[in-house]
């Protein structure tokens, strides 16, 4: 295989629910040409450990995993760990799954179907070096979905309350932990409602979310303080009814 060896070798984070699948991409990755250094997780909350024990320069990710899924894993790490380059390895050919992983937050989407060992190698450096990569076949696809995504963006409405009050603390400019600690919680629970309404209202990124938020009427029933918010109505002592 033509691969150029690295001066300082990459530390990668494979993470996918089936053992078979992460001691192949170990044997390729840890080809003697290569010479990286690969750490594995089954899962979700395995691969948060792992980067908080040891940061990884690139996190290969599967979308489909019991647990915490392959999306809401890639928006907490992108929010907890801003430098990491994150390559989606996945089955699902769709330009709708990889729009919604590069919206997560990923920098790569590969298919399993597609990825030679050459190509996975090539996808691995180009992220790790501040670059996107998308599988060849589905780049043309996934131009034609950002575009009408961003052309006619959703509506509000179409948002439950919990997820137009984490509308709102985006728009506000407050972090996704932040917003954790103040609605009681998880910061994956958070990750896992912006990723949707980003799916809801059709945008392509943070920014564009938080233009739309701004551009929202704050007298709207869609905006501001929703039924989950309000406290309950005062009961009536048995003195006051009449």
């Amino acid at each position: 295989m033509g691969y150029q060896a690295r001066e300082a070798p990459l530390r990668i984070l494979v993470v996918d629910d089936h053992a078979i699948v992460r001691e192949g991409l170990r044997r390729i990755l840890e080809d003697p040409f290569i010479g990286w250094n690969i750490a594995e997780a089954a899962d979700g909350a395995e691969a948060l450990a792992s980067m908080r024990r040891q940061p990884a320069d690139v996190a290969i990710i599967d979308l489909s995993m019991a647990g915490m899924g392959g999306l809401e894993l890639i928006a907490c790490l992108r929010n907890e760990f801003s430098k990491l380059a994150i390559l989606v390895l996945s089955m699902h050919e769709g330009e709708h799954h990889a729009v919604l992983a590069f919206r997560a937050g990923a920098n790569g989407y590969l298919t399993k179907d597609s990825a030679s060992a050459d190509l996975l190698v090539g996808a691995l450096r180009r992220v790790a070096e501040g670059g996107a990569f998308v599988s060849p076949g589905l780049a043309e696809k996934m131009l034609q979905q950002r575009g009408s995504a961003t052309s006619t963006p959703g509506q509000a409405a179409d948002l439950s309350p919990r997820e137009r009050q984490v509308l709102g603390r985006i728009t506000d400019g407050e972090r996704l932990t932040d917003i954790a600690e103040a609605l009681g919680l998880s910061i994956q629970t958070v990750s896992t409602h912006k990723i949707r309404i980003l799916e809801k209202l059709r945008l392509p990124s943070t920014a564009a979310l938080i233009r739309y938020g701004l551009a929202l009427d704050p007298a709207e029933p869609t905006w501001g303080i929703s039924a989950v918010d309000k406290p309950p109505p005062p009961r009536k002592s048995p003195d006051s009814a009449t």
